[in-house]
């Protein structure tokens, strides 16, 4: 039986490639992507999303739900700088002409968790905004949902954002704070990412030779995303956070070595604004309640997201 999950995004780049591999495995069973406040502007997040499902044919199937359009409360900039104008390199923007579904996206993920408790999964892959708001709705959130997992955080490393803090947990980090004291988590953070869930110029070779719709697409928004690593980083390469993350909910045996800890997140503005504390020595007595991904198959992962642009089907090998 397919796995029922909802995908909560701030579609930018990395975000679409998620959304693909969830719209195209046949072993999910895609219900819905929520919008919420983060990468760029929120109308390109809607679009972004909608234009990626009807590249993927799931636009009739998947209604997209708008969210939240600012964090709990704090101010945030977009990062288009990153991404491209738009989110999608700065080259692509869709008009779909998809109607977003009705209802708030908050509403969407409660009802969804109460109509179907213990049946229906989280992917969160940006700012925690919804995701708070839903706790917050309802309180048993996080007996009503079957696994919630997380892109965020950066686990005792350097941030994407600022030095101490990942985006996700920077735009949000009093919505983070709450996800990680009332959820029980699994996280994928940006160390994770760096390590193991990045393509440099000679893994994207394939992707450009390549003419399927998916590689295309994948290539088009990139090209931004590479200058932008080669200028603030020395190397030509793209980060997919997000896939990673989706990746390890649709092939559990991705993960290779994983820990419970306590995860705390620094909600207050200043330097430190959005860093993650994990707990990874037992220091502190909050309750280790957020399994944090260490390692995964670096190469499985790699085929699995070959098997998407290439082929259209990320579980081919699986």
């Amino acid at each position: 039986m397919a796995r029922r999950l909802i995908v909560d995004t701030d579609t930018a780049g990395d975000d679409t490639q998620a959304i693909l591999m969830a719209a195209l495995a046949d072993s999910i069973e895609l219900e819905a992507l929520t919008i919420v406040a983060g990468n760029v502007e929120f109308d390109y997040e809607v679009e972004n999303a909608k234009y990626t499902l009807d590249l993927a044919d799931a636009a009739d199937e998947v209604p997209v739900y708008e969210g939240s359009r600012r964090p709990l409360v704090k101010e945030f900039e977009h990062v288009d700088h990153v991404h491209g104008d738009g989110g999608l390199g700065g080259e692509l923007y869709p008009d779909t002409g998809i109607p977003s579904a009705d209802g708030h996206a908050v509403d969407r993920i409660v009802e969804t968790a109460r109509e179907s408790p213990g049946e229906v999964s989280l992917a969160c892959i940006g700012p925690l905004t919804n995701v708070a708001l839903a706790v917050r709705r309802e309180p048993e959130l996080n007996e009503l949902l079957d696994e919630v997992w997380v892109m965020g955080g950066a686990v005792n490393t350097l941030g994407n954002d600022t030095p101490s803090a990942e985006f996700n947990f920077w735009v949000d980090p009093d919505a983070a704070k709450i996800v990680m004291h009332e959820l029980d988590v699994n996280l994928v953070d940006w160390g994770l990412t760096i390590r193991q869930g990045s393509f440099e110029a000679d893994e994207l070779e394939a992707f450009e030779e390549a003419d399927t719709p998916y590689a295309d697409f994948f290539t088009t928004i990139t090209r931004h995303a590479r200058e932008f690593s080669k200028e603030r980083l020395g190397v030509d390469a793209t980060t997919q956070p997000d896939s990673l993350a989706l990746a390890c909910f649709l092939n559990p045996g991705l993960v290779t070595e994983a820990e419970t800890y306590f995860v705390d997140v620094d909600e207050r503005e200043g330097m430190t604004r959005g860093y993650s504390l994990v707990d990874e020595l037992g220091i502190t007595d909050g309750e280790p309640r957020t399994r944090v991904v260490e390692a995964i198959d670096e190469a499985a992962f790699k085929r699995m997201f070959s098997d998407m642009l290439l082929h259209g089907n990320p579980e081919r090998s699986l």
